[in-house]
């Protein structure tokens, strides 16, 4: 018996009367599910997102909502197997489902653990340094990134229902930004029953999530300039997305992951025999039948020395004849079904298209009887693609591959680049020339290219594999957006403003010290004081320390740093830099330490690092130094019981010139809760 896929807006679950578009199981046709949005009010759910959604979600800090993300994974992770025996019936084993749904869960996981390393405990992050804009030093800016206001709206694709929807909405929650999720109607009730689940959690605000099972209806006309759309899909859709009146008048935010024919290149040192040959057919075997080839990351083009092609194609048939489709509730089913029958009617349509340029060389187009949707593997081959145009721009998104051949590296660079831009290419050899050649011929052309070979191929997690760390995007026909990519899919959500002022009110508003800003000296030492009771810009200056030839030449002795700057007078005052002996910069950094470090045990828990480290200006025998230190930052720490903080370290001379200057990196205690 069918379900009736319902919505959630407005924080209520909205059950459509009519309108219903039918919904078939892959394995066996029937229909599993109904879905129609006639009579939803899409305007008002974005109000709801704008004037309720977006305001909670802003309200916390970064590490609130990374918090919440994480107890979200959690919760899922605890009923997955529900999703599970649901999704059998998009035509994917159990082993695709573990793509799908574990590797949503797993990025939600790996984002809520990015903002709670990456990110601060604020609504704000700041990017880069301060920017001095006057000689005397009193007008700055600094680059800051804020939430958007408005509401991401996620257009999903069929073919990772679960996945496809929680690697949009981790980044953009994380961001600040609430959310309306679209998934493809045809897998909708696996989206449906995912969000049901994070619905009952309670975790997230109000308004924080809606979603839309079936058509967007008039969505797409109220967004503005606040807003974004995240597509995922085929190319025509994506242009008739990105040219709707609203997004083009608006300038609205519209990031695209759309089909693009990936290429595999095997390289001419990749002969029968070696490891990178059986690594080549292992992958494009693997990526022509894992969710029946219906993944956007899939290698439609199989690049191959022209000398390797009969070996390859062999090789291939052999394994490719292992893939039997069968029924993916069995755990023995290698391959599943397609997502229906109208798909499977696509695949078959472009793959007769294709035969205008190429020849069938493994499989076949006839379609077995039964209400489902299986399809076997079809491998072709195009003995002139450099001459050919529909093998590069006509994509079969199911298991099907063309075989390519080329007799030069020029010429497989060529090929590949015919595919006018690709989520991700794949390259196998082991000569590093092939592959400097390879990757910087057509890295332009892909957001993501992986080098393949004998050394990471146990650990590699795969051509087809996007990764919440790394970018998901290419440009030209892939689509020209980015997602993903660690800290990048955060801020596409969000907005980059330049700010400008005194360098008092900039460290005021970003919460983070500058050159230039007030640095009171504190009567008390900032170590002896937990994180809590220290104060942006407060300061110590400490009294001088003069360092002499026996100092430079102890410390070399001691340590083995015996450059000849520190101990050879002549060949010292022979280097451009130097003008004769001089201190080494680790002695400077110790002697620094010494000089304002607090020995007595207190709240300052340990010293873990510097950063920006630079050496100034040399320091000879017999010149002194001193240190102003002063608190530029501070960070909330996974751990209740301490917090980061960032201090400003600027070494001075006898003369107030700054020979050394970097950040210091300390924990300090809290106060207990």
């Amino acid at each position: 018996m069918s379900i009736i896929l319902k919505s959630y807006v407005e924080d209520r679950w909205f059950t459509p009367e009519s309108g219903f578009v039918d919904i078939p199981s892959a394995i066996d046709g029937r229909v599993v599910a109904r879905a129609s949005t006639k009579d939803l009010d899409f305007a008002a759910a974005l109000g709801h997102a704008r004037e309720i959604g977006g305001p909670a979600l802003r309200a916390l800090t970064f590490h609130e909502r990374a918090g919440m993300l994480k107890t979200i994974a959690v919760y899922l992770n605890e009923r997955k197997e529900e999703l599970y025996q649901i999704a059998f019936d998009t035509g994917a084993t159990r082993r695709d489902n573990w793509i799908d749904i574990d590797g949503g869960i797993g990025t939600l996981f790996a984002y809520a653990s990015r903002g709670k390393k990456e990110l601060p405990s604020e609504r704000f992050v700041i990017e880069g340094e301060t920017e001095g804009l006057s000689k005397g030093g009193t007008f700055v800016a600094r680059h800051i990134l804020t939430p958007l206001t408005g509401v991401a709206v996620h257009i999903n694709a069929f073919n990772f229902p679960c996945w496809g929807m929680l690697e949009k909405l981790a980044p953009t929650i994380l961001a600040g930004v609430p959310v309306i999720t679209k998934p493809a109607t045809a897998t909708a009730y696996v989206a449906e029953a995912c969000v049901r689940m994070i619905v009952e959690s309670g975790i997230l605000p109000k308004g924080a999530l809606q979603f839309i099972a079936g058509s967007t209806g008039d969505l797409l006309d109220h967004l503005t300039g606040q807003d974004v759309v995240s597509f995922t899909g085929s190319a025509d859709t994506s242009e008739k997305l990105r040219n709707h009146p609203a997004i083009s008048r608006n300038a609205v935010r519209f990031i695209a992951e759309r089909d693009s024919l990936n290429a595999a290149v095997l390289g001419p040192d990749a002969v029968p025999g070696t490891p990178e040959f059986d690594i080549f057919v292992k992958e494009v075997a693997r990526e022509m039948t894992v969710k029946a080839g219906q993944k956007c990351t899939a290698i439609r083009r199989v690049v191959v020395p022209r000398a390797q092609e009969a070996a390859v194609t062999e090789a291939l048939k052999a394994a490719l004849g292992k893939a039997v489709p069968g029924d993916p509730r069995l755990d023995e089913t290698r391959m599943g079904a397609l997502a229906s029958r109208s798909q499977r009617a696509s695949v078959v349509e472009a793959i007769e298209e294709l035969r205008a340029e190429a020849e069938i060389a493994f499989g076949h187009v006839d379609i077995a009887g039964g209400e489902g949707a299986f399809f076997a593997p079809v491998l072709l081959r195009c003995d002139r693609p450099l001459k050919a145009a529909k093998v590069h721009s006509v994509e079969a998104f199911g298991p099907v591959s063309t075989l390519m051949p080329y007799d030069t590296l020029d010429e497989a660079v060529e090929l590949v680049k015919k595919g006018e831009g690709s989520l991700v290419a794949s390259v196998y050899t082991y000569d590093a020339d092939v592959a400097d050649a390879l990757i910087f011929g057509i890295a332009p052309y892909h957001g993501r290219v992986l080098v393949l070979d004998r050394d990471c191929a146990k650990e590699s997690t795969g051509h087809g594999s996007p990764l919440p760390g790394l970018v998901h995007g290419g440009p030209g026909r892939a689509g020209g957006g980015e997602e993903m990519g660690g800290l990048r899919g955060v801020f596409h959500y969000m907005q980059r403003t330049a700010l400008q002022g005194s360098p008092e009110r900039i460290a005021a508003i970003t919460r983070r010290w500058a050159k230039g800003a007030a640095a009171p000296v504190t009567p008390e030492h900032p170590f002896k004081r937990n994180y809590e009771g220290l104060k942006i810009g407060e300061t110590v200056e400490t009294p001088s320390r003069t360092i002499s030839l026996e100092d430079i030449e102890h410390f070399a002795h001691f340590t083995g740093d015996e450059f000849y700057a520190h101990m050879d007078e002549e060949a010292a005052s022979a280097n451009p830099f130097f003008p004769g002996r001089v201190a080494h910069g680790y002695l400077i950094l110790s002697f620094a330490a010494g000089l304002f470090v607090d020995p007595a045990p207190g709240p300052l828990l340990a010293n873990y690092g510097l950063d920006n480290l630079r050496f100034l200006k040399p320091v000879s025998p017999g010149d002194s130094i001193r240190v102003r230190l002063t608190v530029k930052d501070k960070k909330a720490a996974r751990s209740p019981e301490y917090g980061e903080v960032r201090w400003d370290v600027e070494v001075f001379n006898q003369d107030d010139e700054t020979v050394a200057r970097y950040d210091l990196l300390t924990m300090s205690a809290r106060t207990a809760a």
